[in-house]
């Protein structure tokens, strides 16, 4: 009977799931769901510390480089590129290309860029984002040119800029080897979007530049034929994005057959500076007609005048006239507070004329100003420049001095058009301040 009753009980039910069990699968789903919300949260970290890196350019190439390096290092490709439209918006006039070896650039030294045909062009025509797990299965693949590295995923998405399409954004290669999925998707479109007002800002300031250059540059003179005598000049803007300054040269041929040279820096990098710079110019230039010579002379009515009508900025400047010493010539200089003049006589021995400064234009118009006399033997080249030339915040003017010395003597043989620019292409100084430089040959 019991046993009877025991087989009537029939089979046995499954066991019920130990609460531990469950506990622990049920964990098991929330560690899931914490590790799935740090990647998120990584993600979105990652995007936003990707556009700040962006933002802070204000070059636009490197803005452009800038978004492929950033694009790649967000998703974990191997290579980017950003290809940037022509006026038609059809195919490409710019192609950035990151993450080629040096032996695949070599290889593709002779092939062209992409122009925009193939998958890319598939983009360019339909500006939606592209994912291809296999470029040459895609319907208008074309292949690779010789030497390209053989690719096998992409993804790319459009960039716009005011409503119009820039160009485009790709990525190929994951790291892991994976193919891309909706999140490297949706990281790349968030990018793209961010990209698009980081390149019309870049755009924005690169105009603004140009035209305070081209401001800048309208308030310096032409220079005048100072027969016998050759002469060149040469100004560059600060690296800075302002590009407003208050440097500038001047030379002027004065009525007793004498050559003055003129050289300024106004404090300061704004439109105050390159203003109070036009207005000092063209005092001197009155007081050079007026007064003649000596120098000293010329830049202490200067500084009288400027503290008495003007509130500009300190200045500083060199005033030197070249004029004659019976058969031979001689140059008559006076400074405020600035560089001293350089000179590269025959056989290309530089040296520079050390004197007292004096002190700067608004100091203090009461102290006297001494003038400072140098023979110039035929064939010597007069350089006056503005600090900077050669001010970096690394090293000593002194160094920056010695590098501008070294560098003249090297191209003293050039035309002096040449030779003003290869000091201004070549100068030892950070770029952070703009730069005036004034060449004068004397007869050989």
């Amino acid at each position: 009977m019991r046993a009877g009753g025991r087989d009537g009980e029939g089979a046995r039910r499954p066991p019920r799931p130990d609460p531990l069990l469950r506990l622990e699968a049920e964990l098991g789903r929330i560690d899931e769901q914490l590790q799935a919300l740090g990647a998120a949260r990584a993600r979105i970290e990652g995007l936003l510390g990707a556009v700040v890196a962006i933002t802070r350019e204000v070059e636009l190439q490197a803005v452009l480089n800038r978004i492929v390096t950033t694009a790649m290092e967000l998703v974990g490709a191997r290579f980017g590129a950003l290809g940037v439209l022509d006026d038609s918006g059809e195919r490409l006039a710019q192609f950035i290309p990151v993450g080629l070896s040096e032996e695949e650039r070599a290889a593709l030294a002779g092939v062209g860029f992409p122009r925009g045909l193939g998958v890319l062009g598939y983009l360019i025509r339909h500006p939606e984002p592209l994912r291809v797990d296999d470029i040459s299965a895609h319907e208008s693949s074309v292949g690779f040119p010789p030497g390209h590295p053989r690719l096998s995923s992409l993804l790319g998405v459009a960039i716009s800029v005011r409503g119009e399409t820039y160009g485009d954004l790709y990525l190929s290669e994951r790291d892991d080897g994976r193919a891309f999925d909706v999140h490297d998707e949706n990281i790349l479109v968030a990018l793209a979007s961010a990209a698009g007002i980081a390149i019309d800002n870049a755009r924005l300031l690169e105009q603004v530049r140009a035209a305070s250059e081209q401001f800048q540059r309208l308030l310096l003179p032409t220079l005048p034929d100072l027969g016998p005598f050759a002469a060149a000049a040469i100004y560059r803007p600060a690296a800075a994005p302002n590009a407003l300054g208050g440097d500038w040269y001047d030379a002027i041929p004065l009525p007793d057959g004498s050559v003055a040279l003129v050289i300024g820096d106004v404090v300061g990098h704004d439109l105050p500076a390159a203003a109070a710079m036009a207005s000092t110019r063209n005092m001197l230039r009155s007081l050079l007609f007026e007064l003649g010579r000596p120098p000293s002379a010329v830049l202490a009515q200067l500084d009288r005048t400027l503290q008495a009508i003007t509130d500009n900025p300190v200045t500083t400047t060199g005033l030197a006239h070249i004029e004659r010493a019976g058969d031979a010539w001689r140059m008559v200089w006076s400074t405020a507070g600035h560089v001293p003049p350089l000179l590269i006589t025959p056989g290309g021995r530089p040296h520079y004329l050390f004197a007292e400064p004096g002190l700067p234009l608004n100091v203090d118009s009461e102290q006297s100003r001494p003038d400072h006399t140098h023979p110039l033997p035929p064939g010597t080249t007069v350089v006056l420049f503005t600090d900077g030339l050669v001010e970096h915040p690394g090293h000593p003017i002194d160094e920056g001095l010695e590098a501008l010395a070294g560098l003249a003597a090297a191209h003293a043989s050039l035309p002096l058009q040449e030779f003003v620019r290869a000091l201004a292409d070549g100068h030892p100084s950070d770029g952070h301040d703009d730069m005036a430089v004034l060449a004068l040959r004397i007869p050989g």
